[in-house]
């Protein structure tokens, strides 16, 4: 399926509250869509925002009016978008004057963590992902500290490590998305936020198919306490190796289950020597 004529823009007024703003959340992920694939397109963008978490659950999506203009699609498009989406059980339509769409709970994955995690990994180059994050993130914070961090920027930046310290153990993995994107969004290139919403948000795939480690968490934190002070102190080499030592440790926790996997195949299998 695709919606004709949707590179045009759709006709309206500016954008709602989550649109146009310093702390727009959503703008690394909805761009306007090229003409010929607005169904497609569309379908992919909205399904990032769910996937990052940038919509908690619960939460609602802008309104259609907003998401057809940043989009560049026509409403009848974007309605077939979110049928979709609700036919998958991952939004919901309400009516009234507090209705519209929202997010709902995403299912535990079917067949178990592992399971789920086997099959996520067959569609991804999880060496590559995990570079290329590690590229993104690692930059991030160096353009960060170099061109410094002050006044509005630098108190978002510490609002979102605030909101990660005192998440509870269901919410980490949001804001904790939510302190990355923020940084990424601050190095001050659009094109290097929106990559690595896009990598973010395979990662975040795959570590959710994998527990929530309480020490682990415990020492992600202090990475990214230390990493902040490094940014807003202007030490970019600091900032840079904070953030490489976290992202390896990203990875060697994933690899570290993914092993873990391979190797309980292959005693089912049979095939280990």
């Amino acid at each position: 399926m695709n919606g004709g004529g949707d590179g045009a823009a759709a006709a309206g007024g500016g954008a709602g509250a989550v649109g146009g703003g310093a702390d727009d959340r959503l703008a690394p992920v909805l761009r306007p869509v090229r003409a010929g694939n607005g169904f497609e397109e569309a379908l992919e963008q909205i399904l990032r925002i769910l996937r990052l978490g940038l919509v908690p659950e619960g939460g609602r999506l802008p309104a259609e009016r907003e998401l057809a203009e940043r989009l560049r699609i026509s409403r009848v498009t974007l309605r077939e978008v979110l049928k979709v989406l609700a036919d998958q059980g991952l939004v919901e339509s309400r009516r009234g004057r507090y209705g519209g769409t929202f997010v709902r709970a995403r299912p535990e994955p079917a067949g178990g963590g592992e399971d789920e995690l086997r099959r996520r990994v067959r569609k991804v180059d999880v060496e590559d992902t995990l570079r290329f994050r590690e590229v993104l993130e690692v930059g991030a914070a160096g353009l960060c500290a170099v061109h410094g961090l002050s006044g509005e920027r630098a108190a978002r930046l510490r609002a979102a490590l605030d909101a990660t310290r005192d998440a509870p153990l269901a919410d980490y993995r949001r804001l904790d998305t939510l302190l990355h994107l923020t940084l990424a969004e601050l190095a001050g290139s659009p094109s290097l936020a929106a990559q690595y919403a896009a990598v973010r948000a395979t990662v975040n795939d795959l570590l959710d198919c994998i527990p929530l480690l309480v020490r682990n968490l415990e020492h992600s934190q202090a990475q990214h306490t230390a990493l902040v002070e490094a940014v807003l102190d202007g030490d970019a080499d600091g900032a840079r190796e904070v953030m490489r030592e976290h992202c390896e440790g990203t990875a060697a926790l994933l690899r570290g289950f993914l092993a873990s996997d391979a190797d309980d195949t292959a005693d089912r299998d049979g095939t280990r020597p």
